[in-house]
């Protein structure tokens, strides 16, 4: 690994995303309030948790309302379970009626207030108002007037707390102990507001083939709850359930995913499952506090062989005026011999080289999906400045039966399938179009770019290819992908033709 690049990354996500731990020394943070929370464990998906909250409490015998503060603001009441030694659930609630200025008021309508003000000597005088609605402002009546509350000048002064206010969120339980004496008490639900990402910081130097990659997990909890000195695991994938899983990675239809993606079979990565899902333990304990992003390291590789690059990608009968830039991609592996070695969270990498003064500097990124050990990964990060191609369709036109007969043995078939034998009741029309890509180099290197002509398929399932200028290879019944070595400073025409039914 090259000297300055760790300092450089890690200081580059902090000052970009906030507070940075690392996954091998996670310390606790420190929370303003005190919590009344007790052994706190975080499963967190995305788009919901679990949450594992142990508390010690003194129970008396035969019924009693227990109540737990602090609990996700975002609880689903439904899923909450509770387990206490000879102890009987009898009833819970939760009580999410947060005391708010304006919650003060709504529970005060129909109520008198005072509203305190200066008066003319300077002194506070007290007012009292009757609060009659409390709808875009409070609307009172002082004596004989109507006046709208926040219009007023001065501060108003409640009697009492009304009932059913909360400071915090709070779960109620009546219990019902077969005796009395301290225990541990275990509450578990599944709350929403929690969410996890991995974002890839790569460093990439293409004279020598090399990758320097570090994975950060970025955390995010939009609760209303902190949570102190919690276990934290993240899991990989997203249980069915009304959590969205923003860990997906999908590729919209007019983005297509550049050739040599391949996914792998696995091997010895040494990450924990749950499941069919990975599971990521941070180290030590953690505080997840609320509308915070945290970010925790997961990963950090120096050297692993990577090379970039040039793909360009034709639509059916495409046609273009002057030449197209082609797509910039990195390719590399997460195997473990020759590779990152890990299997990779869904995430965003980004990519950076140094330029002629040693300064990394970024050049794309690229979406990763879920990605097991052992996989071939190529991502594009971006388009060629001096690389292009341009496509033309130079001819088209009507062949004969005879003809389609005669290019037979260019049929392109899948898996040595038998071949198909088609009856007709009149002359069917077939259809030869000549191709060509003209692929222009204006760098001081030779380069290689993958041409791809897709939508050779199309439904037909008999398209063949009786002459290119250059052997090809069929990725699929619908593309087909050539490689075109270009000299430096120079300009290489692959010309091809394809016979369709239509």
């Amino acid at each position: 690994m090259r000297p300055g690049w760790t300092t450089w990354a890690m200081g580059s996500v902090v000052l970009g995303l906030g507070l940075a731990v690392s996954g091998h020394a996670a310390t606790p943070d420190v929370v303003e309030t005190r919590s009344a929370q007790g052994d706190v464990a975080l499963t967190i998906y995305n788009g919901m948790a679990l949450i594992e909250d142990v508390r010690r409490i003194e129970l008396p015998k035969g019924l009693s309302r227990q109540e737990f503060p602090d609990v996700s603001a975002q609880i689903r009441p439904e899923t909450v379970t509770i387990s206490a030694p000879g102890a009987a659930v009898v009833e819970q609630n939760f009580d999410y009626d947060l005391l708010t200025p304006s919650a003060l008021l709504d529970k005060s309508v129909g109520q008198d207030v005072s509203v305190v003000r200066l008066g003319p000597d300077g002194k506070e005088v007290a007012t009292t108002a009757h609060v009659l609605a409390n709808n875009q402002g409070a609307v009172v009546q002082v004596g004989n007037r109507i006046e709208v509350l926040r219009e007023m000048p001065g501060r108003v002064v409640y009697s009492g707390l009304p009932a059913g206010l909360r400071a915090r969120p709070t779960l109620s339980v009546t219990l019902d102990a077969d005796s009395g004496g301290a225990r541990a008490v275990g509450l578990r639900y599944l709350s929403r507001g929690f969410g996890w990402k991995a974002d890839y910081v790569a460093l990439f130097d293409e004279g020598a083939g090399k990758l320097d990659v570090q994975g950060w997990v970025t955390l995010t909890n939009t609760t209303g709850t902190s949570f102190a000195n919690a276990r934290v695991m993240l899991v990989a994938g997203q249980p069915s359930g009304d959590g969205d899983d923003g860990n997906a990675v999908v590729y919209p239809p007019q983005r297509r995913r550049p050739i040599g993606n391949r996914m792998g079979t696995g091997g010895e990565d040494g990450r924990e499952t749950l499941g069919d899902f990975h599971v990521y333990p941070l180290a030590g304990r953690t505080t997840v506090a609320n509308a915070q992003t945290k970010q925790v390291s997961f990963l950090n590789v120096a050297g692993v062989p990577a090379q970039k690059l040039y793909q360009y990608r034709n639509d059916w009968q495409h046609s273009a005026e002057e030449g197209e830039s082609v797509d910039t991609v990195l390719a590399f592996t997460s195997a473990k011999d020759g590779g990152l070695g890990d299997a990779l969270p869904a995430g965003t990498m980004r990519v950076y080289m140094r330029d002629a003064r040693g300064n990394p500097q970024f050049v794309g990124e690229s979406p990763l999906p879920h990605t097991p050990m052992g996989s071939d990964l190529a991502l594009k990060t971006g388009t060629a400045f001096d690389v292009k191609v341009q496509p033309t369709v130079e001819k088209r036109e009507r062949i004969t039966g005879e003809e389609w007969q005669r290019v037979d043995q260019w049929r392109i078939t899948r898996n040595a399938e038998a071949p198909v034998t088609y009856t007709v009741e009149a002359h069917p029309t077939y259809w030869r179009t000549q191709m060509a890509w003209k692929v222009t180099n204006a760098r001081a290197v030779p380069v290689e770019v993958d041409v791809i002509q897709d939508g050779l398929d199309n439904g037909w399932h008999d398209t063949r290819v009786s002459a290119e200028s250059q052997p090809g290879r069929q990725l699929s019944r619908d593309s087909r992908v050539w490689r075109v070595k270009v000299p430096a400073r120079g300009a290489v025409t692959l010309t091809a033709t394809i016979d369709t039914r239509y």
